[in-house]
């Protein structure tokens, strides 16, 4: 039986490339570049994986990272697991698909960033799905880092790449310190998305949202600030920009940012009136996929399938993909949900 999950038609704005690759894949590439490997099969690497998921700590969760990066650093491998993201995505019922990656990683190991992101958006491009790629900075490193990593972006920006962004470990690295790379982008008119209130507290959330971002990676502490009289202003600015959180439940379990999914701050901020929608992070590292953050949302939290859609809705809204592709998404999810209502689902209970 089709899950509820698997049903819906889901708008993936929130996905990494190096953390969302197949297990055997991986386990493929890692051999192909001579890479040790923590395990001898594709099961044995998933093992590892689940091991780094529930350490409950956003450094440590990073880690396989660092083993993913070195197995895709061929433009092969780039442009392969970039058409696996968005073939797994499509075949999950994602109907548009924003997926990020840090293009300067790959050149410790050789590779031009260029030609990173040419092989990437290439891969992106032999799927049917609608989708485009976020270049990601990492906030840890030099303001002239993320100022290439901006260039980069803006150098893309209409052949492919849709966003910027700032990941990477966030306590201790506000987004205030690459002002200079954020104005770049802005100013050549490449939408920004970044990663706040994840590690750090819900005024960094306001800072990015200052600085031009639309969007925020995760955000959930924003949370923190509802219903205090000090900080309430947070929550009430957030919503009057419009600023749209990109909630990962299952990567925030893992990361320490919340401590179950069903004490989750999704739902506090929900109905608090705050725009946002649910997605994967990085179907590798949390061992998760689009369909399952639904079925665990609505397994776990007083969610409805009427907030599920409703979310998918403002998701779409707040796409930076271009009209055509946000316009058919649209018309699937209100197709699907109208069905669902005459079939005399629980929307709305």
């Amino acid at each position: 039986m089709t899950s509820t999950g698997r049903a819906l038609p889901k708008v993936l704005l929130h996905e990494h490339l190096d953390g969302g690759l197949r297990e055997q894949t991986l386990l493929e590439l890692l051999d192909a570049r001579g890479l040790p490997c923590p395990g001898p099969d594709a099961a044995a690497l998933g093992r590892w994986f689940d091991a780094r998921a529930h350490a409950g700590s956003l450094v440590e969760f990073l880690r396989g990272f660092d083993l993913t990066v070195a197995a895709m650093a061929s433009l092969p491998a780039l442009e392969r697991v970039a058409f696996e993201a968005a073939e797994d995505a499509r075949l999950d019922g994602c109907v548009l698909a924003e997926f990020r990656i840090a293009p300067l990683l790959f050149e410790s190991h050789g590779l031009a960033a260029e030609a990173a992101v040419e092989a990437l958006v290439a891969g992106l491009r032999r799927s049917s799905l609608p989708s485009g790629l976020i270049v990601c900075a990492m906030r840890h490193l030099p303001p002239t880092e993320t100022l290439r990593a901006a260039q980069l972006a803006v150098a893309w920006h209409g052949r492919g790449v849709i966003a910027f962004d700032l990941a990477g470990a966030e306590f201790g690295h506000p987004p205030g310190e690459h002002h200079e790379a954020l104005e770049r982008a802005r100013d050549a008119g490449l939408a920004l998305t970044l990663h706040a209130g994840e590690a750090d507290a819900a005024e960094r959330v306001l800072e990015a949202a200052r600085l031009g971002a639309t969007r925020i990676g995760h955000g959930v502490r924003l949370a923190d600030a509802i219903g205090d009289p000090a900080r309430q202003a947070l929550v009430e600015e957030a919503i009057e920009r419009g600023i749209h959180l990109e909630v990962c439940p299952s990567s925030n379990v893992h990361t320490g940012a919340a401590r179950s999914i069903a004490e989750h701050p999704i739902v506090a901020l929900w109905r608090a009136g705050v725009s946002l929608s649910f997605h994967t992070d990085n179907r590798l590292m949390s061992r998760t996929t689009a369909s399952q953050e639904a079925d665990h949302l609505l397994a776990h939290t007083p969610l409805s399938v009427d907030d599920l859609v409703r979310m998918e809705l403002e998701a779409v809204r707040h796409s930076f993909l271009g009209t055509d592709a946000r316009a058919l998404a649209q018309r699937a999810i209100e197709a699907w949900r109208d069905a669902t209502k005459n079939d005399g689902s629980r929307i709305g209970s």
